[in-house]
C-alpha cells in the first residue's frame, strides 16, 4: 500500500504555480486567457493564475494583467468562469514589484516606491534572459502612504510575497485577511532566494519567523519556494530546507520549486508538503496531472517562448495526450 500511495499521490495534489506570461496587451488580461487557463484546469484542481498588478505603482513588465480597474475586473471574470466550468479552483495572485520596476512603468514617469530607497544592483533582475535590466532608484515610501499601498491589496488571491517584490519587503497580509477572510488568503514566499537583490542573512530564521507570524492570521495556505531555487531559472544544490517551515506551518503547505513527478510524489509521500507546485512542466503539458497519473512522457518547454506576447505560440500550442483508440 505504501508504494502505491508513493508512486500515485502527486497527481491528484499538482497546482498551478503562478507564471508571468505576458499576454496581457496593455495590462489587460485577455480572451486567450481563457483558453490558457482552462486547459490547465481539472475537477478538483488549483490554479494560481499569473502575478496581477493592484495599482499603477506596481507595474513591472509589460503586458502584465492588472485587477484594479473595474474594466480588468470584468476581463478576469471569463477567464475564472472558464476554470469553474471544468471544476478546478482558481486564486489570483496579488503584485506589487516595488523597486522592481522602471521609471517608464510609472505614473508620469516617477521612481518606483519601495521599502528602500537602494536600488537593485545590475544584472540581478529576473526577466528570464539574464539581459542588464534598468536599476533606477526607488522612492522610499513614508509611513503615511504606506496604508495606501496595503489598501491596494484588499481582493480570492494568493499574495506575491517572493522574489523581492514589494509585500516581501513589508509583509502585510492582515488587511487582505481582515478584508476578505483569512480562509480566502495564500501568500507565496521565498526566504532563501535572492531574487532581485533581495537576500537576508539568516533565512531560516526568517522562513520560521513569517510562517508563525502567518499562523496567528490563520490564512488558508503558505506557498514556498525551494530552497535550491537560490536563482530562479535552475535548481542548485543546498543544505537547507523548508521542512523546519513546514512543521511550524498550521495550513496548508505547497512547494514549488525545480520538481520533478519523483521528486513530487517523494515530498507528499514524506510529509513534506501537502501539495506541490509546477511551473514550467504544466506551461508545456496543460494535461500535466493526467501525464503523471499515467507516468507518460512530458513535452519539453521553449524557454524562448515563456515571456513573448504571442497569443498563441508558447501559450495554448503546446499538445496534449492522445486519446486511446477504441
Amino acid at each position: 500500500v505504501n508504494d502505491l500511495v508513493h508512486e500515485c499521490c502527486c497527481f491528484a495534489r499538482v497546482v498551478l504555480a503562478p507564471m508571468t506570461r505576458m499576454r496581457s496587451y496593455e495590462f489587460l488580461a485577455q480572451p486567450h486567457s481563457i483558453l490558457y487557463y482552462s486547459q490547465r484546469a481539472t475537477a478538483g484542481g488549483f490554479l494560481i493564475g499569473e502575478a496581477t498588478i493592484i495599482s499603477e505603482t506596481a507595474k513591472s513588465y509589460p503586458s502584465t494583467p492588472g485587477i484594479y480597474t473595474k474594466e480588468q475586473v470584468e476581463a478576469w471574470k471569463p477567464i475564472v468562469d472558464g476554470v469553474h466550468q471544468k471544476g478546478g479552483i482558481f486564486f489570483c495572485q496579488l503584485w506589487h514589484a516595488g523597486r522592481v520596476s522602471s521609471n517608464i512603468f510609472q505614473p508620469n514617469g516617477q521612481a518606483p516606491v519601495s521599502s528602500t530607497d537602494k536600488p537593485i544592483a545590475p544584472n540581478v533582475h529576473i526577466d528570464g534572459f539574464s539581459t542588464a535590466a534598468e536599476v533606477p532608484t526607488p522612492h522610499r515610501l513614508s509611513t503615511e502612504e504606506i496604508p495606501q499601498i496595503v489598501n491596494n491589496f484588499r481582493v480570492c488571491v494568493e499574495i506575491h510575497g517572493a522574489n523581492g517584490y514589494l509585500i516581501n519587503q513589508f509583509l502585510k497580509v492582515k488587511a487582505v485577511a481582515d478584508e476578505i477572510g483569512a480562509d480566502r488568503v495564500g501568500i507565496r514566499l521565498s526566504p532563501f532566494s535572492d531574487y532581485n537583490d533581495c537576500s537576508d542573512s539568516n533565512p531560516e530564521a526568517l522562513g520560521l519567523h513569517m510562517v508563525e507570524a502567518l499562523n496567528e492570521h490563520g490564512i488558508l495556505y503558505c506557498h514556498m519556494i525551494e530552497p535550491r531555487m537560490i536563482t530562479e531559472l535552475e535548481a542548485g544544490e543546498t543544505k537547507h530546507s523548508l521542512s523546519p517551515m513546514r512543521k511550524v506551518f498550521k495550513g496548508t503547505f505547497i512547494a514549488a520549486g525545480g520538481y520533478s513527478r519523483g521528486a513530487g510524489n517523494e515530498v507528499i509521500a514524506n510529509g513534506g508538503a501537502d501539495l506541490v507546485a509546477f511551473g514550467r512542466r504544466f506551461l508545456a503539458n496543460p494535461d500535466l496531472p493526467r501525464r503523471f497519473e499515467l507516468n507518460s512522457e512530458l513535452n519539453q518547454y521553449d524557454r524562448n517562448t515563456f515571456y513573448i506576447e504571442d497569443p498563441v505560440v508558447g501559450y495554448t500550442d503546446y499538445p496534449f495526450l492522445a486519446e486511446p483508440k477504441n
